[in-house]
């Protein structure tokens, strides 16, 4: 089975080595950026990114630039790292279509923890994507049928709520805000 390739972003050398000495020993292939312009560029040539580890400060393009321009063609999974630990910073990176979020300093355990988490979310969802239905647990979302399932049993909802719901359910762990999902659905 191939390794899964990680892009790490920071423009710190000394950072990137070391979360890409630990993530290569846990076993993942691991590709470094040193600012915004270049992380845009890797992730564009690599088609087979799998995590972006990105940096909030950085010369050239900072992370939420960097975010919001992967977002708009992807939903790989991210992960920001800043020295930002404040709430607001916090809830920016998420609202910009970051997956998780980790405060330097930060232990190595916690971010391949994280990174395992986020890949295990990420992918359990896109295997789920078959035939354009959506499934958890007891859910079943057919955009195609325009069908909501509940136990196996259908459900009637109106074509508008239904696509608030398959957005919702497809953008899973992301958060948006009102004019945001005004806009997608």
């Amino acid at each position: 089975m191939d390794k899964l390739k990680i892009l790490v972003v920071d423009d710190e050398s000394r950072m990137r080595k070391l979360v890409k000495d630990f993530l290569v020993k846990a076993g993942y292939d691991v590709i470094e950026a040193g600012d915004g312009e270049q992380a845009v560029d890797t992730f564009y040539a690599q088609k087979d990114i799998a995590l972006i580890i990105l940096d909030v400060m950085m010369p050239k393009m900072d992370g939420w630039q960097v975010c919001r321009e992967i977002r708009e063609i992807s939903a790989k999974p991210i992960i920001m790292v800043t020295a930002k630990g404040e709430v607001f910073d916090k809830v920016l990176g998420l609202e910009r279509g970051a997956d998780d979020f980790v405060v330097k300093p930060f232990d190595m355990k916690e971010l391949s923890a994280r990174v395992k988490a986020v890949l295990r979310r990420y992918q359990t969802h896109t295997a789920q994507k078959d035939d354009d239905i959506i499934r958890f647990e007891n859910i079943e979302i057919s955009k195609m049928k325009y069908e909501l399932k509940i136990k196996g049993k259908s459900i009637d909802i109106p074509p508008k709520e239904l696509d608030l719901l398959y957005f919702l359910a497809s953008n899973y762990n992301r958060v948006f805000t009102r004019d945001a999902l005004l806009d997608k659905v």
